[in-house]
């Protein structure tokens, strides 16, 4: 589709709820359908995805990291409504002292958290995002990030797998297992984000399996710290250090307003997500669940990610806000939404 027949899709859609049917109305149409990145980038591969998926929350993708600034007349109101700021003012980076966190396991108990998971999205400086990176740019940015990886050490160290040659068994066995990626996201294929599947791609894990980075996915770079249980003190020590180390070998996107940009705009500032999978079968069942969730800025998952479902009552349960805070006030939000979803979880059961 054309860009006018995507705009005529979204403008004639009278039950469409997303971010981007709010905010790109006909005279911010007007003014940004002529306008292009220096990637090439366009309005057209920012709201195509949106458009043709008119259930989309939110409905725009970035098509590199200048349209933030070109299109700011509609990303910038969506990044305000999203991360539930007034202005577009982000923090320097801070992770915190990692030796005086104030949390350690959420549930040392084990009867309600399942899993722990940390992770961040990170853009290579000099290239564009999905719609606009070539299939040369996937391989390049895989060759630096390996290079990279291959600088981490001790229980960090490990290997990489790209998915180019990957046996159909061990894509399967690391996708149960939550390790990988896979083009199956329909919001994401009308984004871009599958062009050139599966070239440049690939996903690292050190021996434990407790840290990976998956390459060319949606962002440029996923990393990732996760581990079984509710530990989370352990969990974001171990991304903390791989990020601290990694800073050296690669220089990464940041902008002095919205922080670390990603191909998703609800990805940036922080980009990072810590998220449990929880079991909260009688609290799920009640009608205000995900009303509960959005009082803590939490959001909940089925337990395979976005656009999944539950499966016995397990939650993936994650931070929702990202931007306007640090990462250190991003964990710690997500920690105490946790432990008031467990109480909430416990009083059902009396």
């Amino acid at each position: 589709m054309s860009l006018e027949e995507l705009w005529n899709k979204l403008k004639s859609a009278t039950d469409c709820k997303s971010l981007l049917k709010k905010y790109l109305t006909p005279e911010i149409y007007e003014k940004l359908k002529g306008k292009k990145t220096k990637c090439g980038g366009t309005l057209k591969e920012c709201i195509q995805s949106g458009c043709e998926n008119l259930t989309s929350s939110v409905g725009i993708y970035a098509c590199d990291p200048e349209a933030y600034d070109v299109f700011s007349d509609v990303m910038h109101p969506i990044l305000k409504d999203y991360h539930k700021v007034k202005e577009l003012k982000h923090p320097a980076p801070n992770f915190g002292d990692l030796s005086k966190l104030d949390f350690g396991d959420l549930d040392p108990s084990g009867k309600y958290i399942v899993s722990t998971r940390v992770r961040v999205g990170r853009s290579h400086q000099g290239f564009g995002f999905p719609p606009t990176c070539t299939k040369q740019h996937r391989l390049d940015m895989e060759k630096k990030t390996v290079e990279a990886l291959k600088t981490l050490q001790g229980d960090l160290a490990g290997t990489y797998y790209p998915l180019v040659g990957m046996t159909k068994e061990t894509q399967k066995q690391l996708t149960d297992d939550h390790f990988l990626f896979n083009d199956s996201d329909k919001c994401l294929k009308s984004a871009g984000g599958y062009n050139d599947w599966p070239i440049g791609r690939g996903i690292f894990f050190n021996k434990d399996k407790t840290f990976l980075v998956w390459v060319n996915e949606e962002d440029h770079m996923r990393i990732i710290s996760m581990q079984k249980g509710g530990n989370l003190a352990e969990v974001y020590k171990r991304l903390v250090n791989a990020i601290k180390t990694l800073e050296k070998k690669l220089t990464f996107v940041h902008h002095d307003k919205l922080g670390y940009l990603t191909f998703c705009p609800t990805n940036v500032g922080t980009t990072l997500r810590a998220s449990v999978h929880v079991k909260v079968p009688k609290l799920s069942a009640q009608a205000n669940f995900k009303e509960i969730c959005e009082k803590f800025n939490l959001q909940p998952r089925g337990v395979d990610g976005e656009h999944t479902a539950s499966v016995g009552g397990v939650y993936d349960i994650s931070n929702k806000r990202r931007l306007g805070l640090s990462e250190i006030e991003a964990v710690q939000e997500m920690r105490r939404g946790i432990e008031e979803i467990i109480r909430l979880e416990k009083s059902l059961e009396k």
